[in-house]
């Protein structure tokens, strides 16, 4: 692949989109926008919960332009799949033709984003694929990346890990049913800080909000 090729990148606020982003950078990749998705009626990124707000001024500190694509509260696949065709469009007429994931070893994942893409010619890119997710979670603290733990599936994780950075004693107090990336949804993060980032982003702690099986750290920008 020519690493000059431009690219726009599906954007989490969280560990793996990062530790993606510092890979592209190092592989030359022109990055022309990251893709967000926000929950209507709550402003915030699906799945993560982090608010607008800071994804917004994670964007600002990396320096890279932010495109945000608004999809309704439970959101049914074809929906969500003709929003994201539509905005994809935008940047497929532009000549980009690669979507960059953070995504490391699911594979119905990665098939139902080729499946989706290459109905309008364009293509995915996996800067993490197949790595052990040991390495990588290492790789992001050897690198300096600072995280916080912003979500947990209360199924295999106790909601005292919200809150928690993404450090060795994290890793070490992690159960050996999940997994180290949390590849499997066990928990999500937000990424404050790291070689990729321009400033630091701050930001307080609020509430922890149980929905569901899911746990939740409200994070407020300051």
């Amino acid at each position: 692949m020519d690493k000059s090729l431009p690219i726009i990148f599906s954007f989490s606020g969280g560990k793996d989109s990062c530790l993606s982003i510092y890979r592209l950078k190092k592989q030359k990749f022109k990055i022309v926008s990251l893709i967000t998705t926000i929950t209507e009626s709550y402003n915030r990124v699906s799945i993560h919960g982090i608010r607008e707000e800071l994804i917004m001024e994670q964007a600002n500190a990396l320096s890279i332009p932010l495109h945000l694509i608004y999809i309704p509260k439970d959101c049914i696949n074809e929906t969500y799949e003709k929003l994201m065709e539509e905005n994809m469009l935008f940047y497929k007429n532009l000549g980009i033709e690669y979507v960059g994931f953070g995504d490391i070893f699911l594979e119905d994942i990665r098939n139902y984003r080729e499946k989706n893409l290459s109905k309008i010619g364009m293509n995915c890119y996996f800067p993490l694929w197949k790595e052990k997710s040991e390495n990588l979670i290492n790789e992001f603290i050897e690198l300096g990346f600072k995280a916080i733990i912003v979500c947990v599936d209360l199924k295999v994780l106790d909601i005292s890990f919200l809150s928690r950075e993404i450090d060795k004693n994290f890793i070490k107090d992690l159960p050996k049913n999940v997994d180290i990336c949390g590849e499997n949804g066990e928990f999500h993060t937000f990424v404050y800080d790291g070689p990729i980032f321009n400033y630091k982003v701050n930001f307080k702690k609020g509430d922890v909000v149980i929905n569901g099986n899911y746990g939740y750290l409200d994070l407020y920008p300051i």
